[in-house]
């Protein structure tokens, strides 16, 4: 949990149909991230708008958030990171199963700290 706020972090993977690419990033709020993304406040993501969340997972500790955060940005574009992430490139990165896409988010992953 966040010490100022008391809220979980979340590392979040954003994906652009327009530009065939992944952003991965840490929030305590990755829906308002995400809105801030497609905004185009960021210089890097709004050259590839729009972005949609495909990844979430949740943790109680930035640095165990911080630490999965690497490990996905670290087989990125590889075989690695759609299997890490539960993501199916096939689908334009949408989750292999579990996820019917009506409610417009992903699902939350998990909560590995503790």
């Amino acid at each position: 949990m966040s010490r100022v706020s008391g809220k979980p972090y979340f590392v979040y993977v954003l994906w652009s149909p327009s530009g065939h690419r992944f952003y991965t990033g840490i929030s305590e709020d990755p829906q308002h991230r995400t809105d801030q993304h497609n905004q185009g406040i960021s210089n890097w993501t709004a050259r590839y708008r729009p972005w949609r969340l495909v990844y979430l997972e949740g943790f109680d500790d930035y640095t165990d958030a911080r630490k999965r955060e690497l490990q996905l940005k670290a087989q990125k574009p590889g075989q690695g990171f759609f299997r890490l992430a539960g993501l199916d490139p096939a689908r334009g990165g949408w989750p292999v199963s579990g996820f019917s896409g009506a409610s417009g988010r992903p699902p939350l992953v998990q909560s590995t700290s503790s």
